[in-house]
């Protein structure tokens, strides 16, 4: 697939004016700018946004002065000023392709590398990254799934589907998993997305270059997407926002390619349905969004000119060959095509759509709208790290822009559809930025890239484009120097459990071939429980936050000890009578536990409360660690009986903190056989149920 450039479009100037980019501008400033779900009762908000908004306009104030002085000193001091000082640069990023690409994906492959290594230590810290890595590693050793085992509730995970003697598998697709599997054979499965980015970098040049006929705006478009903070940081985690953005970028640059020719080029299509389904394997949902504007123009060029089928049937085949595979593995491991894991867990509500959200609230279109409006105040910061807000570029690009070019039309519409299907998706789902439409990434970074051309096309080169270009030079050098080492240093000091190296602890503390049970906090425990007795988790969070801990933990006991478990959710409704009374626990670290005044508990659930302000941690990080062979689980009390005659050659050890302490870190405790067994036999099989105090 070649990257030199289509032959030079006609200037803007000469083009009649289009009504969509001004409005496309419009609506970019509204919602990137207006607190809109601060106005809008109940529901999502931005709490953050008159200290942010603050930010903005002394930033902004800096910026434009520092560039309005600039620019006006210039004109004495001609040394400060050159309308040609990347012309050598340029010259060389359009006369040697391949070469200039290769240059920015090897320095954006570095950065890369580094974030990853340094700013996240080349761990996943997100539960999304860990589940996935917690798959690829299965996948790695062969199976699309692990046996379950008799006992799935010492090692149950929030997004991983397990069933008594069955399988388990994640709720993720298969695709994101799958694409950290190289990482995990070499033993470095950090180093997977800093490659796959590398890889979207050289894709988007390609597109870049056809997309936009001025190389120093391609190129520029580049950087941006390379270099850009957010995808800096994304670029460093194990999010499976990455590769799909790889794939969505292949199949761009391999559609700009069969647009731009007027004989059938069925290979490339045939590429650009390959990377299109690939996504989908990924992320469904951000696939649709770039493969229904694609199949689109396939079919309206096919029906105009039959020698184009060709190309539109080799599209819809190189679609379906990934979705195939995905919908067997769906089949080996869910047992449908159809079903994903997602929907085990979480039921139908968790699809798109204005309806109940798994945890009960109704996701409607005004929470839509929130959700839409938060999106875009997060890109303002976390695009590019900028102290004027990052998405000020985009809008007057798309103001000054007279008309959209085939590229541009395809790139805008998939934009827009990726915003309106998660417009109808109820979960925010933060993490490093507005993860969720993260593939916004191409079109904001071809749109900043224009903004400076496109002043000066309007303006020529006087005051008003050197005060731009200016204030543009001081902008990213604050945010080079200042905001983006601030917002590194701040990732790196978050998470700190996540980022503790099981494997390393255990070596250092002789720890080898042991069984070692993870003190979770009582809520952990409790939530673990529900689901192991085939409750949903929507549900399973119902129940929860409904019913007073120890009453739960008194119930639970009861039905464990039942040899028929169906209708399980049904047990806990006499419960909730008394939910309107609870409050967040003030007895426990772990505030999410529930409490009803008033009640007096017994000996175990008080034990709890002792347990959990001893310090407790999470289990689903060291479900990772393979040194030393050791085996962790959730500790369960005295159901750890069941693990300790599984394994009965294994030393026992019990994993918390030396406190609930925010940082503190996990130590190993030697536990004695005996001891426990002994403690074990003098507790009743179940927990006595609270009994309200006398008044």
């Amino acid at each position: 697939m070649s990257l030199a450039p289509p032959p030079l479009a006609a200037p803007q100037a000469r083009q009649r004016r289009s009504l969509a980019p001004p409005l496309i501008a419009l609506f970019v400033a509204a919602f990137g700018f207006l607190p809109i779900a601060n106005w809008i009762p109940g529901g999502h908000s931005a709490p953050w946004y008159d200290v942010v908004a603050n930010f903005w306009l002394s930033g902004t104030a800096i910026v434009v002065g520092v560039g309005a002085v600039l620019a006006i000193v210039s004109r004495q001091f001609p040394i400060l000023w050159r309308n040609d000082a990347l012309h050598d640069v340029v010259i060389y990023w359009r006369d040697h392709p391949w070469r200039s690409t290769l240059v920015v994906a090897a320095l954006a492959l570095l950065a890369y590398l580094v974030v990853a290594a340094r700013v996240f230590g080349g761990r996943p810290l997100f539960i999304d990254e860990i589940t996935q890595l917690m798959q690829a590693q299965i996948y790695a050793g062969g199976e699309l799934s692990r046996a379950t085992g008799p006992h799935p509730e010492f090692f149950s995970s929030i997004f991983f589907v397990a069933r008594a003697g069955g399988r388990t598998f994640s709720q993720f697709p298969a695709g994101g998993p799958a694409m950290l599997v190289p990482g995990v054979l070499v033993g470095a499965p950090w180093i997977s997305n800093p490659v796959w980015a590398a890889i979207a970098v050289m894709a988007f040049a390609a597109f870049a270059r056809r997309a936009e006929p001025r190389p120093g705006v391609a190129m520029a478009a580049t950087i941006v997407f390379a270099f850009a903070p957010l995808a800096l940081f994304m670029s460093g985690t194990h999010m499976n926002h990455v590769p799909t953005l790889m794939f969505v970028t292949i199949a761009m640059a391999a559609l700009a390619h069969v647009m731009s020719t007027e004989t059938p080029r069925p290979r490339i299509a045939l590429l650009n349905g390959l990377a299109l389904g690939c996504a989908a394997t990924i992320r469904p949902v951000d696939a649709l969004a770039f493969a229904l504007p694609a199949g689109a123009w396939y079919l309206v060029r096919a029906l105009r000119n039959p020698k184009r089928w060709p190309d539109a049937l080799a599209a819809g085949a190189g679609v379906a060959l990934p979705l195939a595979a995905l919908f067997w593995i769906n089949a080996q491991t869910t047992g449908s095509p159809l079903l994903f894991g997602y929907e085990i867990l979480w039921g139908k509500s968790h699809a798109l759509g204005f309806h109940a959200a798994p945890f009960g609230v109704a996701h409607t279109p005004a929470r839509g709208v929130e959700l839409i409006n938060i999106y875009f105040l997060q890109f303002q910061t976390y695009l590019l790290e900028t102290p004027v807000p990052s998405l000020v570029p985009v809008i007057a690009a798309f103001a000054l822009t007279r008309r959209f070019n085939a590229l541009d039309r395809y790139l805008v519409v998939s934009s827009a559809l990726l915003t309106g299907l998660f417009f109808s998706f109820w979960h925010e789902g933060f993490y490093l930025g507005p993860r969720y439409v993260y593939l916004l990434l191409p079109v904001f970074a071809l749109y900043t890239a224009r903004f400076l051309p496109l002043v000066r096309e309007r303006f020529g080169t006087g005051l008003p484009y050197r005060t731009a270009v200016f204030g543009a030079i001081c902008a990213v050098l604050i945010a080079a120097t200042m905001l983006v080492p601030a917002r590194a240093h701040a990732y790196r000091q978050t998470l700190l459990t996540m980022r503790w190296n099981a494997d390393s602890a255990a070596r250092a503390a002789r720890v080898d071939h042991a069984l070692v049970l993870v003190r979770t906090s009582w809520g952990t425990q409790i939530m673990t429980r529900l689901w192991t007795l085939g409750i949903t988790r929507p549900e399973a969070e119902r129940i929860y936050r409904s019913v007073d801990a120890c009453k739960l933990e008194s119930r639970l006991d009861s039905l464990e000890h039942e040899p028929a478990r169906s209708g399980a959710a049904e047990a806990f409704q006499s419960l909730f009578a008394d939910s309107a009374r609870l409050l967040n626990s003030h007895l426990s670290p772990d505030t999410t536990e529930r409490v009803q005044p008033g009640l007096i508990y017994p000996p175990r659930c008080a034990a709890r409360i002792r347990e959990d302000r001893e310090g407790f941690t999470l289990l689903t990080p060291l479900l990772l660690a393979h040194g030393g062979e050791n085996i962790y689980a959730h500790d369960f009390g005295a159901h750890d009986s069941l693990l300790l005659r599984e394994y009965p050659a294994r030393p026992v050890y019990l994993l918390r903190p030396a406190s609930p302490g925010v940082g503190d870190l996990p130590r190993f405790y030697a536990l004695s056989r005996d001891s426990l067994f002994s403690a074990w036999r003098s507790e009743p099989a179940t927990t006595e149920p609270p009994r309200e105090a006398v008044r």
